[in-house]
């Protein structure tokens, strides 16, 4: 199982991950505005699961299979010109902050919406959207600036 289980968890295995959950909230969103609630919810529970199961594959990854050590962008790409870099950590730092913000907030906004609340589920819905769409978008626009934009070093 572990062995099976390194394999399959990696950076690329992660990104898609949040691409999915990203495609799930823009559908859950369109399904709303179609008054489709039984597919919205299906859409939205979805992007709940995937981001969850990319939270654990994330610090899988980096724990288990790497041991704790961060993978550096001037490692990774040493060819880059330093604006690249810059530009990267700011991504990555809004990425992560975000990320914080939203996982507790998607929570309370589905925990809203399954109760029924939904003056409130709305509400919070309108700020939970837009940050969890950034934080799933940034998760791809991270890994593709580390492992994609330049050729890997050797």
């Amino acid at each position: 199982m572990t062995e099976w289980l390194n394999q399959v968890v990696s950076p690329s295995f992660n990104a898609t991950l949040n691409g999915l959950s990203g495609l799930l909230l823009i559908l859950g969103y369109v399904t709303v505005k179609r008054r489709c609630i039984t597919a919205h919810k299906t859409c939205i529970f979805g992007a709940l699961a995937v981001s969850a199961l990319f939270l654990a594959s994330y610090l899988y990854l980096h724990l288990v299979i790497r041991g704790g050590k961060a993978t550096e962008f001037k490692v990774q790409n040493p060819l880059a010109e330093p604006w690249v870099a810059w530009l990267y950590y700011a991504i990555l730092l809004t990425h992560t902050i975000l990320a914080v913000v939203v996982a507790p907030l998607a929570l309370v906004t589905a925990y809203l919406g399954i109760r029924d609340r939904l003056r409130s589920h709305r509400r919070i819905a309108r700020w939970t959207l837009p940050i969890w769409l950034y934080v799933s978008a940034t998760g791809v626009v991270v890994y593709w600036m580390l492992y994609r934009l330049y050729e890997p070093a050797s």
